[in-house]
Formats: C-alpha cells, structure tokens, sequence
C-alpha cells in the first residue's frame, strides 16, 4: 500500500472529547481510522496534492489545528494501546514489525477487510448488500426459485373444503375468499360438489382428477329371484282420518290393546304386526298415524305395502286426511279395501260414504265397480274374518312373489335408539332371508345382525318375506323409509355406506346456484327449536309440520332433530343458540336435568303432536310485534295562547266533541295536518287543575315537550292500546 495514496480524515475541533476507538468498533457500524497528516519542521504541512502549505496562521486557527493534531494523536495511542492488550480480542493482524505509524487508521486500511477485520456490519449496511446481490442475480434464476407447485387433485362426489386446501397444499381462506367472491358463504367445515371442487382446483393452477364411483353391482340393488322363490304374505297398510278407528280395528284383529298405550289415543308412529287368518295363513299388517303432521309417514306406508285398508268412521264420512290416504295410495298404484268402521251406530250412514267414494274413483261392487267395501266394528269385531278374507283375495290377484333364500333385503319402518339396546330399527322384508350375523347396509349406516325380535317380542334366528324384525347391531341411527340390504362381507357393507353418505350428503355449497349458507338478508325474527324424539319417525312428522308454520315476520328454524334421550349435549347446544328445547316422548337424563336448572333452560315435555304444535305457534305469536290500536277520546280547538309561570305556554281550548284527560296520547293538527304527537300533560279548568273536561267546556291544556301553539289549531286526545297478534 502506498503511502501518497492514503485518503486523510479530519476531525473538525470542536470536538471537546477524546474519541474512544472501542466505541467506534462496537457501534455495528463501518469504524474508520484516522490517518495523521504528515508534518514537516519547516511548519508547512503535505496535502494530497503534493504541494505545501504554509502554516502561519493566525493563534485562533493555531489553536483549532493544535485541537485537532491532539485529538488524532490520542484516538492513535488508544487505539495502539488497545490493539497492543495480550487479551486475545483484538483482530488486528500485522504483516510488518511493529512500527507505531503502522497503527495509524486510514481509511484505506479501514476498508481493507484482509488487514483488519473490524467489528460486524449495521443492519442498513446487510440490507443493502442483499439488495445489492438481488439485483444482481438474474431474473430466470429468480422465477425458478418461486416457481408455483402443480398438484394433481382428487376430487370424490362431495369434499370438504378443508380437505380440498390439503390436496391442493393452499390456504382454506384463499378458497373461502374465492368462494365468497362467487357470492357463496362458506366455513372450511363445508362440503363442495365435484362440479364446484373442478372449477376451483383449475383456478388455483393445478389439475382436477375425477374419483371413479365405487362400483354397486346391480343384482345387489335389484329383487332377486334366483332361489327358493314362494308366494309371500302380503303387506297390508291401514290408512284413514284421525279417530277414525285404524288402530282399535288392528287390535281387534290381533286381539290386543294397543289404543290404551297411546298418547291421546293418537298413533305417533309406525306398528308393524303379522296376524294368523283362520286357515293359518299370514297378513302383515303395518299401522300408520291419521294426524295431519304425518303425511309422510303414510305416503312412506303406501310405498312399502300391497294392499290399503281405508278406514272410514260410519257416522263421520271422508275427512281431509281420507282423501290424503287415497291419493298416497293411488300414487304408489296399490290396491285399496275400503273398511266403513262404526256401522253398529245408530247414526251410521254407509251408502252416503259410498257415494262420496264415487268421486275419487273408489265404486263399490254393488255400485258396479271394482272396489271392495266391507262393513265392521272394530269395538265388536263385526266382520272381521270378512276382512281378512277380502284381503287374501286381493293379493291372490297380485300373485306375490318373493325369494326365501337369496340375500335379505327390505325397507326400515321405524327407528330409535334404546336406552338398553343402542340404535334399533323395525325392518320389512321385502325379498330374500335374513339370518343373524349377516352383514348389511341400511340407509347411510351399516352393521351385523346381532339379534332379531319379531313382532310378538320373541328372539329369532332368520326373518322371511313380509316378516317385521327388530334389529340390533347398527352403528347408527337409519332414517325411516331406507333402503336395507344384506352385503357380502364387513369391508363391502364400509365402502357402500361411504358411498351412500356422500349423496345424502345435504350440506354441500353449489356456485352455480349461487345460494348463501348464511342469508343475511332475512329481517325475521327466528325461534331456534332443538327437538329430541323416541323414534325417527315422530322427529320427522314433528320437523315437518313445524316447517310449515309460515308467517312473513316470523319463523320456527329447527337447528337439530335427533331421537333418543336429552343430554347434556343438547343442553347446551340450546343455551349456545337460546333455543327452545322439545323432548317428544323422551326425557332427559340426570346430568342433563341438572345442567338444565343450572343454565336455566326449560325443556318442553309433550305427548301429543298438536300440543308441541300449539306451543311453537304460540312461542312465534310471542315474537310478533303488537298491533296498535287507537280509540278517539275527544277533540279541542285552540281560542287563544297563554303563558304561565312555571308552566310554559297554555292552549286555551274549547272542547268540541268527547272528552279530553289528562295523561293521554294527544296530537296537534293545523289545517289537517299533524304537527306534533305527544301527551298531555296538564289540563286547567277556571285555574285549577283538573283530570278531564266534557264536550262544551273551556279550559287551557299543556302538551308535554310543546309550545308551539297556533290559533284554531286542534287537540286530539286519544288512547292508544297494544293488541297481541297470533300467527
């Protein structure tokens, strides 16, 4: 390093204190040595330039450079003085001998890394450099380094939109603000349809691949015929109006009581029973609900029987849940035997109901048609083996068939879930043997038959065609009016379920329909209702007719409808969403009872179908805003305007019709218009205050909140009362 190429540092001389160089090594920042100027004894100094400088100069300058000469010459000897310390911290490395201008701090020595490692760089000086070497870098190199990660995507029938973001390796809530820019509400709990998932997978740059659907093979769908093929027992529906008498005609024919055990004489679910006719041959006889809440349970009757015993009250004709029986049972095309119940009355009038059959297509043979009407009484079995006999006939006309051995399968009546027995539910055979220990599907669960109980309450190792078991060995509840059939093996009934869950599948955000989880839109006031049923069949009625109580400012939303008891799940759930809580034939449990009185959650207890249906019309009406309704009291007009200490300004009045009290509603009118609505506040009668003046008087009246009283206006004084509206 040459010494003529050395960059000089001045220090200015108002600097009043030593320089420390630990200081400056430690700052994080680049340190500089300062490199004394040369002096010559002529008194001249050396600048870059090579030329010389005459330093006679005035004391004050003098003194300024002495200053500084001083304080180049300590920051040296301190920083020697230092670097000379047998500490081992010093990072000083020298090349020559030790020679005190050796030590001298340049800026060229400063800057040169090889000589001295002085102390590390600022943050600025690191950021600065990594801009610097981005820069530099090329753009290709860059590109590659952030190159997006194309995915292949399965996508099934229906996916999460977690799952969704997994595959795909993005975010859930970029998915979501995509969704949401597609006007769909979403939470990553939500599941998509293929359609919807395809689209979005596209848009993210990665590559949809379809999943095959699991193959279901069509013989296991199909009614098989290949073995032990007989004529089965034919099922039979019995249908009619509430109170019409279906079930007290099936107890006389099984020779039971089954009304007595029903809540308000009401049938709140499906029966299935098998009865022996005389010649040993056997009916199933299924016994659905007459109420109005269950017409699905009938139109599900309808669907699984072959023959509909209408039941019609001799001494109160066709009802509207008649002509609903006959048009459920003329939609699933089966047959209809019309039993006139009641024809030991003395009000019995049976050619009347006959008659009114005719519209609905249902002729009596003794009218020249085709429909068989048998008289009874189910209260003296009158003509019940007629009955009997006329249902053989018809389905000796239908030709039953079915096989006795293939693989079962059948349909669920009814489910619920025990207390001892976990999920159960009534099976119908429609084809086939079931024999315990199969493994089977049944709507969107599956199992293995742990045990069969028929009608009668007996255990039973195999159930046959038109027979009625109870099952047990479900890993869930099914839902009423599922599909039942018997699969190979355990892993063939998983893979058909989990098929299955996807098309039942109800929560599933479509972007083509563009419809929102979430309508935020809806100005009525909602009533959360939470019901918990015995069996499935009740919950759906009940859900059913609740959906249907429209009103435009109010509305019942059933955010849960489960079977079994009440638990401390519900309990809270109904605390969480302030819902009214119904326990239709079911009770809650203790932890559920206690919790219940702690939160301060009354659960509602009911039997009958129409009691909970009147308690949630009642609970809506609750949320309806009263009407208001007005009743004129009397009217005044303004003669003069007074003002009164204290009182403000009083309209002297003349009443001109009714009577005006104080404390009413009253309104200000001029020239037919309401200015003011208020209330009175004071009424003065020759100066004394008094309640009301008649029709005729004078009197000066104060109007609350004021004054603006003008000549001729006109004070209406009126009642205004709140009237509680009903849905």
């Amino acid at each position: 390093m040459e010494k003529n190429k050395k960059k000089t540092l001045t220090i200015s001389s108002n600097f009043k204190k030593k320089i420390d160089p630990s200081t400056i090594s430690t700052s994080g920042k680049k340190s500089f040595l300062v490199d004394k100027k040369k002096s010559f004894k002529s008194g001249k100094t050396f600048n870059r330039n090579n030329s010389f400088q005459n330093n006679n100069l005035n004391p004050e300058t003098r003194k300024k450079n002495f200053a500084r000469k001083f304080i180049e010459q300590q920051a040296t000897k301190d920083f020697i003085k230092k670097d000379n310390k047998p500490a081992g911290k010093s990072k000083l490395k020298l090349k020559a001998p030790i020679d005190k201008r050796d030590f001298k701090l340049t800026v060229s020595r400063a800057l040169n890394v090889e000589e001295i490692e002085i102390k590390q760089r600022s943050l600025a000086s690191v950021k600065r450099a990594r801009l610097k070497e981005k820069k530099s870098k090329p753009e290709d190199e860059e590109k590659k380094e952030f190159k997006k990660v194309i995915r292949e995507v399965k996508i099934p029938e229906q996916i999460s939109i977690q799952e969704l973001s997994n595959r795909m390796a993005e975010k859930s809530s970029e998915i979501i603000k995509f969704l949401f820019n597609m006007k769909v509400v979403a939470t990553i709990n939500h599941n998509i349809d293929k359609d919807t998932a395809e689209y979005i997978v596209k848009e993210f740059g990665h590559k949809p691949i379809i999943e095959e659907k699991p193959q279901i093979e069509k013989n296991k769908i199909k009614e098989q015929f290949q073995g032990d093929v007989k004529t089965r027992p034919p099922v039979v529906t019995i249908m009619g109006h509430v109170d019409h008498g279906k079930t007290s005609l099936l107890d006389s024919l099984r020779d039971t009581d089954v009304v007595s055990g029903e809540f308000g004489g009401i049938t709140q679910h499906i029966g299935a029973y098998q009865v022996k006719t005389s010649d040993n041959k056997l009916i199933t006889f299924i016994d659905t609900p007459g109420h109005a809440a269950f017409t699905e349970m009938r139109a599900r009757g309808s669907k699984i029987t072959d023959i509909v015993v209408l039941v019609v009250a001799a001494d109160d004709g066709i009802k509207p849940q008649t002509i609903e029986a006959i048009k459920h049972a003329k939609a699933a095309k089966v047959p209809i035997i019309v039993a006139i119940n009641k024809c030991d009355l003395p009000d019995k009038n049976v050619s009347k109901i006959k008659n009114e059959m005719m519209q609905y297509e249902l002729i009596a043979e003794d009218l020249s048609g085709d429909t068989l009407f048998v008289e009874v009484s189910a209260l003296k079995k009158i003509n019940l083996e007629k009955l009997k006999e006329n249902i053989l006939l018809q389905s000796e006309i239908l030709d039953l068939k079915a096989s006795f051995s293939d693989k079962a399968k059948g349909v669920v009546i009814e489910s619920k879930i025990d207390k001892g027995k976990g999920p159960v539910s009534t099976i119908l055979i429609s084809n086939g043997k079931l024999n315990k220990g199969d493994y089977f599907i049944c709507g969107d669960t599956w199992g293995k038959i742990r045990a069969m109980i028929n009608h009668e309450g007996k255990t039973v190792d195999y159930a046959l065609p038109s027979m009625p078991v109870e099952i047990l060995g479900m890993n869930g509840t099914a839902y009423s009016g599922a599909e039942f059939l018997v699969t190979e093996n355990e892993d063939e009934a998983k893979k058909m379920v989990e098929f299955k869950r996807d098309k039942l599948n109800k929560n599933i955000v479509n972007v083509q329909d563009k419809t929102t989880l979430f309508d935020t839109t809806k100005n009525k006031d909602e009533l959360n209702i939470i019901i918990k049923s015995d069996v499935q069949g009740s919950s759906e009625a009940l859900k059913m007719a609740i959906d249907k109580i429209k009103h435009n400012e109010v509305e019942a939303k059933i955010i849960l409808s489960d079977i079994g008891m009440i638990n401390e799940t519900d309990v809270s759930l109904a605390k969480a969403s302030n819902a009214v809580l119904i326990g239709f034939n079911v009770k809650p449990s203790r932890e559920a009872k206690k919790l219940a009185e702690k939160q301060k959650i009354d659960i509602k207890y009911f039997n009958i179908i129409y009691e909970a249906l009147d308690y949630v019309e009642k609970s809506l009406s609750g949320l309806l805003e009263p009407d208001i309704k007005e009743k004129i009291l009397g009217s005044a007009e303004i003669q003069k305007v007074f003002k009164v200490s204290n009182a403000g300004k009083i309209a002297g009045s003349k009443v001109i019709s009714g009577e005006i009290k104080s404390k009413s509603k009253a309104r200000i009118i001029r020239d037919g218009i309401v200015v003011y609505n208020g209330e009175i506040s004071s009424i003065f009668r020759e100066k004394n205050q008094v309640k009301e003046v008649g029709t005729g008087l004078e009197c000066g009246i104060g109007i609350k909140d004021f004054i603006d009283f003008k000549e001729k206006d006109v004070i209406e004084a009126y009642l205004a009362e709140e009237v509680r509206r009903s849905i």
